[in-house]
């Protein structure tokens, strides 16, 4: 999990390097994944964006997985990479999508342990698109944005729906 971590990292800040614009954004995610949310403006153009913060918490909380059940919310980090573009060319308000991945750590209570739980950690490919209002003074943003959670470890083609919407300060 630190491997994928710190390559994630790394990704990251090679992305940061080739910038050709510095505009930055912080905030808050509520929904599938809940949490922090980081994302890197550049070339007017693309976004590099990455949330870390808990998965399952509302979508899935309680669902059925391989032999058994996810029954609590778990630790995710996801990042995509996006392309965004302003809607009927209002600066005010934008759209983007994106793809990218997502590393999740939750408890499995497989029926075999009886009530007993196993830590499992699971990875996967993610595609997101939203839409993005800019308060009239630019400094902060609301967004609401949706898609899909596809894993491919440990449980090839388990599809979770990514929905979540929140507020950002444009730095």
């Amino acid at each position: 999990m630190k491997k994928v971590l710190f390559t994630l990292i790394g990704l990251f800040a090679m992305n940061l390097a080739h910038a050709q614009y510095d505009n930055w954004a912080v905030g808050f995610k509520l929904g599938e994944p809940t949490g922090f949310n980081v994302r890197k403006y550049f070339n007017n153009i693309n976004a590099f964006d990455v949330t870390i913060g808990t998965y399952g918490g509302i979508v899935g909380n309680n669902r059925d997985y391989r032999q058994g059940q996810y029954r609590n919310a778990g630790l995710s980090v996801q990042a995509h990479y996006l392309w965004h573009y302003p809607l009927f060319n209002a600066e005010l308000v934008h759209i983007y999508y994106g793809f990218g991945g997502q590393l999740n750590s939750r408890r499995y209570y497989p029926n075999r342990l009886s009530g007993g739980y196993e830590n499992t950690i699971s990875l996967g490919g993610s595609g997101v698109g939203g839409i993005e209002y800019y308060l009239p003074d630019g400094r902060l943003s609301v967004f609401l944005e949706g898609g899909a959670y596809a894993e491919v470890l440990p449980r090839p083609l388990y599809i979770s729906p990514n929905i979540s919407g929140g507020i950002r300060l444009n730095l």
